[in-house]
């Protein structure tokens, strides 16, 4: 579903340091609108980092990054949704509660129309019958769909994702994968996700761009195919796996 469009995401030349570490050096990487774009690395690659670069949490860094068009530096454009590795679920908050806390700056929670979004998004990400519900009656997989849901309740066009399914079972995972697709097909944004898992990036993504090195610098960007649905057991998949474990020295 990638678009031949100007670039949702744009990163010139990336360098970014703490103190006497650098993590990031010169990275250059172009995601289109409606793109799905996985990074794979090794720990400490700067995969995380990239990602919170692009989400506007760190803004001391050289080059260029910018989101729609938009400096990550400067007023963000508010228009990107942050889904963590863990849940970060608030406990004392209901599933609808915490849906609402993403809502955009300066929305009245209590409004109707801010709880006819939340409403819809509960309904979207499956989870009718627990708006409220408090995280701590919830399984893994489905806190990490409160968390989505949350992320999208901006009305975000662009995702970053940072390996939010590491944390569960196989089957869990593959089911949040599953899903994870039908958001993005259905709601026509740009992901970015961020993962360990070449199976899981090779499954998902229309590219994906290997980090390798201390610093971290873009080491290849991969295609995969453009068919849909797919099987994961796909020679094609298989051989793009490979090239990436080769592209990491695995």
């Amino acid at each position: 579903m990638s678009s031949t469009g100007e670039p949702a995401v744009s990163v010139d030349g990336l360098s970014k340091a703490y103190g006497d570490t650098v993590a990031l050096r010169d990275i250059d990487l172009s995601v289109a609108e409606g793109e799905f774009l996985s990074v794979v690395g090794h720990s400490g690659c700067g995969k995380s980092t990239l990602l919170r670069v692009l989400a506007g949490l760190e803004a001391d860094f050289d080059g260029g990054a910018a989101v729609d068009g938009v400096d990550v530096r400067g007023e963000h454009a508010g228009n990107v949704g942050m889904v963590f590795q863990e849940p970060r679920l608030l406990p004392w908050l209901s599933v609808r509660e915490n849906i609402a806390v993403g809502l955009p700056d300066g929305t009245n929670p209590a409004s109707e129309q801010a709880q006819a979004r939340v409403d819809e998004l509960v309904s979207r990400v499956g989870l009718d019958g627990f708006g409220d519900a408090r995280p701590s009656e919830l399984s893994g997989g489905m806190a990490q769909r409160v968390s989505l849901a949350r992320g999208l309740a901006y009305d975000p066009t662009v995702m970053l994702l940072d390996e939010p399914f590491s944390a569960l079972d196989a089957l869990t995972k593959r089911e949040q994968q599953e899903f994870l697709l039908d958001i993005w097909h259905d709601r026509e944004i740009t992901v970015v996700l961020v993962t360990h898992d070449i199976e899981e990036a090779v499954y998902l993504s229309d590219r994906v761009a290997v980090i390798g090195g201390q610093p971290g610098t873009v080491e290849e960007v991969v295609d995969v195919e453009r068919e849909r649905p797919r099987d994961r057991s796909a020679e094609r998949l298989v051989d793009r796996r490979e090239r990436i474990e080769r592209a990491l020295g695995l």
